[in-house]
């Protein structure tokens, strides 16, 4: 038995935005009047793009949330923090 998920939260939600951005850009390039093979096309390709930019968007995130580390200036145990 597998005690620990297959992905990661983070990993997930990248996949399942990418994956949404995909099929709205697929269904909108279908409704435009293209034809299958390029709406299909179409949807990879946005998807494809789209998982750096979420990585990157949601990582972005959580390292400007990070508190910083005590060898930041000013953070460490000077005359002045006590």
């Amino acid at each position: 038995m597998v005690d620990r998920p297959l992905l990661s939260l983070r990993s997930t939600l990248v996949f399942l935005l990418a994956t949404l951005a995909g099929v709205v850009v697929g269904a909108l390039t279908s409704l435009a009047g293209e034809n299958t093979p390029h709406s299909l096309l179409a949807g990879l390709a946005a998807a494809g793009m789209a998982v750096p930019f979420f990585n990157r968007l949601i990582d972005s995130d959580a390292t400007a949330m990070r508190p910083s580390g005590p060898s930041s200036p000013g953070m460490g145990e000077g005359e002045n923090n006590g």
